[in-house]
């Protein structure tokens, strides 16, 4: 009886252990609280729903809400042929640098360049003025991560003043919600505007909308030359989209007046703002003004869907449809210890030394929160912003930058239970195929498809003016077809695989067998080929960036190759074209190990012109490739690390998030572990630094700086990279657990094959694991000791790396671990 009852316990413990995504996690102490108003653009808090971005200032006086809708962006449709002589340029560039004239094939690269992309534009601001006697006390402002939403509150006068503010993705409608602890305490007034070309109108006495249009084009920010850098006027109709949005006011009680300055609120004592948002934006490839829908039909239709709704129902709805992805997935660090401080001085505190693993916790669940904020299905992909910007002419025009910044956005989609939110970035594939097989004829006389280094909403594919440096690099698109097959191999859907994925990664290796070329030796290279942003300094002394098969180049196409070998198998498809690409990967120009024994990152073993480079490009193969391994290819991995060692800890924020993850990979979780550390330094700088900078902004956003989001999603991405690793066709457990996190619980990861993963770990070694499993796959786990598999006979065998468990699944069916020792 006694043993039934021990059963019974144990089991009803693993019922609650397994739970995976069909229950809702404890998310605790996931709150980003301050006791003052933010002070700058890089303290205010964002909110958003995917499509509506706002960043949330907590004045208590006068409060700002900044305003980003996803699909407003400077432009129209691209020009698919901007540079009509490219094509006789590239025999000549392929000349000279096999006659080693680098410095004459970076000339000639120049005249190969096409259009800049367009920029990402911000739509407008809120100030809401408040009348009150006395001064603030008592405030305080949070963001509450587990549910999305913001909150403001403050005494003045003996009266409890609170602002709560979120943005529905259900409504499509950000709501904010302002009451007094006293009867009519509330007058206020509503002043909406935008940086850009605008006016206000006046719909009712409780509404007013603001109409504006997107600049035609918007060059760069870094480009300072410009004598107009923002222009209007298109006659053509089709560049610069339409933007409206409205406010419209649901008062409990008090009076409401409208002029075309704003709306007045006064003697009420709880007021609902319904702020709605959209543009003209009706496709890549249409015209976004005389072609675009009808963006005052659409904000008017989202507040109409909204306004029957109460304030209970509505945070009813919001909170269900955010929590339905954030719960998914939940992380303890050593109890995640409760520090009851605000955040900036948290962030302080952790500078200084001091433990905080709540702190590394919160930072992994935040970048979880952001791209369910900025990325959801039907929309468009996360740039390098996210959706919250401020500038007319943002940092690197805030837009999709292929060389690294736009997959590291993703890298962690899969892996952190959010797949479904990977289709906007997979659905641009799509459309840059479009345009990419433009490019390629045009610029590459190429079959297939091809994308260079920057992409925007019209799916620009060109190589932009500027330097060849970051320019001239055609191989985005390939290195975007990963994401197609990691979403594949996550989730096991053949049809994507069949009607969407394998189409895609064909055109592109379609363009890579025509992109490579035969160097002396017969060996198959790239050429030109750069190292993206990095230069080499030759034997000679001749500094370049333009040359022959960067590891990087090499690295892609051999990864792309692979995968369309694997699924061309998978799909039974396409043999002949499968053979070809097996002979071809064979002849690929191979990695190489350099003189000071680091994996060489250029044709021939020359030295960087900036040894400490932010860029680790030839780690592609490492991370997020899966071509080096400490455990199948050890020299290559040790070359790696020598690598990482040359080039420092140091960069911008995004490259010490990409650095974590190639740590991770290499094993190392002591290292990456140092590198998040790195990663939380709280800073206040908002100026550009390409190497010294790093770290964390008092409200968590990664700064480059200035603020870039890829290094908080890189940040989650290296967490999960540390815990749960499945690249080799193994789940390998606590791959690079740090010495930090000597106990944790980790619910809900995903990995390759189609699992769920729960994992609990004490001293640093695994004490319980639950797996479920979606699609019925073969299961290898590899675990640092050995495991029991309730119910299965499976044993764990050990090999010079730990234990391998080797046990068949069925669909849908749930397995309990525990430790043995």
């Amino acid at each position: 009886m006694q043993l039934s009852l021990i059963s019974v316990i144990r089991n009803l413990f693993f019922v609650l252990f397994l739970g995976l995504s069909s229950c809702v996690y404890a998310q605790d102490n996931l709150k980003l609280w301050y006791k003052q108003a933010a002070r700058n653009w890089n303290e205010a808090l964002p909110i958003g729903n995917g499509r509506v971005g706002a960043m949330v200032f907590g004045n208590a006086k006068e409060e700002l809400i900044q305003l980003n809708e996803e699909t407003l962006w400077s432009g129209g449709p691209v020009n698919t042929n901007p540079n009509p002589m490219a094509t006789q340029y590239l025999s000549q560039i392929r000349t000279a640098l096999f006659n080693e004239e680098f410095q004459k094939a970076e000339e000639l690269a120049k005249k190969m360049h096409g259009l800049f992309t367009e920029s990402f534009e911000p739509l407008g601001d809120l100030v809401i003025k408040h009348t009150f006697e006395g001064e603030p006390t008592d405030y305080y402002r949070d963001l509450n991560i587990s549910t999305a939403i913001a909150s403001t509150q403050f005494t003045a006068n003996g009266i409890k003043f609170m602002r709560e503010q979120f943005v529905s993705a259900p409504q499509q409608t950000m709501i904010i919600r302002l009451t007094a602890s006293q009867k009519g305490a509330l007058n206020f007034t509503i002043h909406p505007s935008s940086p850009l070309y605008h006016k206000n109108m006046v719909i009712s006495k409780q509404e007013i909308a603001t109409k504006g249009k997107a600049p035609s084009h918007t060059d760069p920010s870094y480009m300072q030359t410009m004598e107009q850098p923002v222009i209007y006027n298109d006659p053509t109709g089709c560049r610069g989209m339409r933007f409206e949005f409205r406010v419209r006011v649901k008062n409990i009680d008090g009076r409401v007046n409208s002029t075309d300055d704003g709306l007045q609120v006064s003697g009420a004592s709880e007021v609902l703002l319904f702020v709605s948002a959209a543009t003209s934006y009706n496709g890549f490839d249409k015209c976004p003004d005389k072609d675009g829908k009808d963006e005052s039909k659409l904000v008017e239709q989202y507040l109409n869907n909204t306004w029957p709704l109460d304030f209970d129902q509505l945070k009813k709805n919001h909170i269900a449809d955010y929590q339905h992805y954030f719960n998914r997935v939940s992380l303890v660090l050593n109890g995640n210890p409760s520090v009851d401080m605000p955040t900036d001085e948290r962030l302080v505190r952790y500078a200084k030394g001091v433990s905080d693993t709540g702190l590394e916790a919160l930072y992994f669940q935040f970048g979880r929160y952001l791209l369910i904020s900025s990325s959801r299905p039907g929309g468009i992909p996360a740039n390098l912003q996210g959706i919250w910007n401020h500038h007319v002419r943002p940092p690197w025009s805030s837009n999709f930058t292929t060389n690294i910044n736009t997959e590291m956005n993703y890298w962690m989609v899969e892996t952190c239970n959010l797949s479904e939110l990977h289709t906007p970035l997979l659905d641009l594939v799509q459309r840059l195929s479009v345009t990419g097989k433009e490019t390629a004829q045009n610029f590459y006389n190429a079959k297939g498809w091809a994308l260079n280094h920057n992409t925007d909403i019209w799916a620009t594919t060109n190589p932009v003016s500027g330097s060849p440096m970051w320019a001239s690099w055609p191989l985005g698109g390939a290195w975007l077809c990963q994401h197609l097959w990691e979403h594949y191999q996550f989730t096991g859907d053949i049809t994507f695989l069949r009607e969407v994925a394998y189409p895609l990664m064909k055109g592109a290796g379609l363009f890579c067998l025509d992109w490579l070329v035969a160097d002396k030796n017969g060996l198959l290279v790239t050429a030109p080929s750069t190292s993206p942003e990095n230069e080499f300094i030759t034997d000679k002394g001749v500094k370049g960036s333009v040359s022959i098969a960067t590891t990087m180049d090499m690295s892609i196409i051999r990864d792309l190759f692979s995968n369309l070998i694997a699924a061309s198998e998978k799909l039974g498809v396409d043999e002949d074209f499968r053979q070809t690409l097996i002979d071809k990967q064979k002849k690929l120009y191979p990695l190489k190990i350099g003189k000071k024994g680091n994996l060489q990152e250029w044709y021939m073993d020359w030295e960087d012109a900036d040894p400490q480079h932010r860029h680790i490009s030839h780690l592609f193969g490492l991370f997020p490739g899966n071509e080096i391994t400490p455990l199948k290819t050890p020299a290559f991995a040790d070359a790696a690390r020598k690598s990482l060692e040359l080039r420092g800890d140091g960069g911008t924020g995004w490259s010490k998030g990409w650095k974590i993850n190639v740590w991770a990979r290499l094993l190392d979780g002591n290292h990456a572990h140092k590198l998040i550390r790195e990663q939380l330094k709280i800073t206040g700088l908002d100026g550009t630094d390409y190497s010294n900078g790093g770290g964390t902004y008092p409200n968590l956003f990664d700064a480059h700086p200035p603020f870039q989001i890829d290094g908080n999603f890189g940040g989650t991405s290296g967490i999960t990279e540390m815990l749960l690793q499945s690249h080799l066709k193994e789940l390998h457990f606590l791959a690079a657990i740090p010495d930090e996190w000597q106990n944790g619980e980790v619910k809900g990861l995903k990995a390759r094959g189609g699992f769920e993963v729960n994992l609990a770990w004490s001293n640093q070694k695994i004490t319980r694991a639950a797996i479920k499993s979606l699609n019925g796959e073969p299961c290898i786990l590899r675990t640092a000791t050995p495991l029991k598999i309730e119910g299965i006979s499976a044993k764990s065998v050990k090999d010079d790396q730990g234990y391998i468990t080797i046990f068949p699944t069925k669909k849908g069916g749930l397995y309990k671990f525990r430790s043995t020792k």
